[in-house]
């Protein structure tokens, strides 16, 4: 059934996809994403002054977290063995964004794009949740998978349209 949704049998219910007779791949993904912050956040972050504590390395912890999570948090996710996990940042100073990346991979018999925009998008409520009480009138936006590898559907990468 060419172009059928995946996660529906044939009478509509939800199910989780069928990966037994698939091949283990070395798979990667990368997912990017930002929060749009003031002045006053952008140089409570750079300082290490936010209240909170290091705001760049907790929201790295929460987002390799949330990366080692995700079958928990999406249904029909299938849990699988991370076998690594990297959160990074560029800031954008002079506009005020904070942008991340997460980078997953691990061989296994179904993708890992689902945990690495998982990651980005725990990473970014975390500097929320630890800049809020300095102003909360942040922005999170541009969400969204960069690159990925391996799997049936081969490799993909994000173009602009």
């Amino acid at each position: 059934m060419e172009g059928r949704l995946n996660h529906f049998d044939e009478n509509g219910n939800a199910i989780m996809v069928d990966v037994s007779g698939k091949d283990v791949t070395y798979r990667t993904a990368v997912a990017t994403g930002e929060i749009h912050v003031g002045d006053a956040i952008m140089d409570a972050v750079k300082e290490g002054s936010v209240k909170k504590g290091d705001v760049l390395g907790v929201a790295r912890v929460a987002g390799i977290m949330g990366v080692k999570k995700t079958s928990e948090l999406i249904p029909m996710c299938h849990p699988l063995p991370i076998q690594k996990c990297a959160v990074d940042y560029e800031l954008e100073e002079e506009k005020g964004i904070i942008r991340v990346f997460c980078t997953v991979k691990t061989q296994g018999k179904t993708g890992v794009e689902m945990e690495a925009l998982t990651g980005v998008q725990v990473t970014l409520l975390t500097i929320y949740d630890m800049c809020k009480a300095i102003d909360k009138h942040m922005v999170m936006s541009d969400i969204h998978l960069v690159e990925k590898t391996g799997g049936k559907s081969g490799d993909f990468l994000f173009e602009q349209k």
